[in-house]
Parts: C-alpha cells; structure tokens; sequence
C-alpha cells in the first residue's frame, strides 16, 4: 500500500540519515586524533629531555593506531565486529607506560613541561568523553568502535593525570631555583 511504501521510504531516510551521522561522528573523530597526533609530535621535538620525548612519540604512535582503526571502521558496513586492533590493545599501552616510562628520572625531566602534561590530560578526557556520548549515540560496529576508543583514551587520560600530579608534585619539592 502506499501507506507501507511511505514508511519503508521514511525509514530508508532515517537510516540513510543515521549513516550520515556516523559518517560525520568518524570524520571529526578522525580530525581530533590527527591534531592529537600533531599536538604530541611537536612536543616530543621541544622536549627538554629525551625520556620526556619518547613519552610524547609514543603518545603520537598511538594515536596513529587510532587514525587507522577509525579510517578502517569507518567505510564498512555496520554488521561485525569493529576491525583492526583487539579490544585490549590500549590497555597494553598504558600497563606498558606506567611500567616503563614513569621512573624517577623521567619525572625529574619533566618539570619543564608541566603545562603540556596537564594539556595532554585535558586532550585525552575531551576524546574519551567525545568517544563516550558517540557509542552512547551509536548501533552496531559504531558503538563498538567508539567504546573501544573511549576506553584508550580513557587510559590515556589517567596516565596523563597521574604523570601530571606526580610531575607537578616533583615541582612542587623543589628547591627555589630549580
């Protein structure tokens, strides 16, 4: 009837209407991780401190894995699972970093960079809540992709605001003077 046609066309609107949505919601997720990218590449070259800097380039790998995880999600079809890194891959990052990167020395290093730590936390909660609203928002593979990268940047997060406090604890103890 025409009634049903309408509704099937009213439906393939709304659907086409959502894709678009998720189509947008990937592209600017896309954007965000490539300026956090540029954000800890310039960093790392204006580190004080090569500890410090490798901190900052491990950041920017990591979100090069998060450009390429999007950019794979993001032209396939809804049905099966995200594509492109296990679940647990940005867990491993943050064990990894707080193992092997937050030593007493790295701490010492980076006094002078205080303020891009509390920037690089503020970077990471704005994505993880950005991430948290889109699978909030999503179905399917879109819901899958964005909880998975909420939950990296939500590691990010924690890692940035326990690297910043003990920094800034670090600063804090110091002598005037430096």
């Amino acid at each position: 009837t025409q009634g049903d046609e309408w509704r099937q066309g009213h439906l393939l609107t709304r659907f086409r209407r959502d894709f678009m949505n998720v189509q947008k919601i990937y592209e600017y997720a896309l954007q965000r991780e490539q300026e956090g990218y540029q954000f800890f590449t310039a960093n790392a070259d204006k580190a004080t401190h090569a500890a410090a800097a490798e901190v900052f380039r491990k950041l920017a790998e990591e979100e090069l894995k998060h450009i390429e995880f999007i950019k794979r999600n993001m032209s396939i079809s809804e049905e099966g699972p995200a594509e492109g890194f296990s679940l647990t891959d940005g867990d491993w990052f943050e064990k990894r970093a707080r193992k092997e990167l937050l030593d007493q020395s790295l701490l010492e290093s980076m006094i002078p960079d205080v303020a891009v730590l509390r920037t690089a936390f503020l970077i990471e909660r704005d994505l993880s809540e950005f991430y948290e609203m889109a699978a909030a928002n999503a179905t399917g593979r879109a819901q899958q992709v964005f909880t998975t990268l909420a939950r990296w940047e939500r590691g990010h997060e924690a890692l940035f605001k326990d690297l910043h406090d003990r920094v800034f604890l670090q600063y804090t103890q110091m002598p005037w003077g430096g």
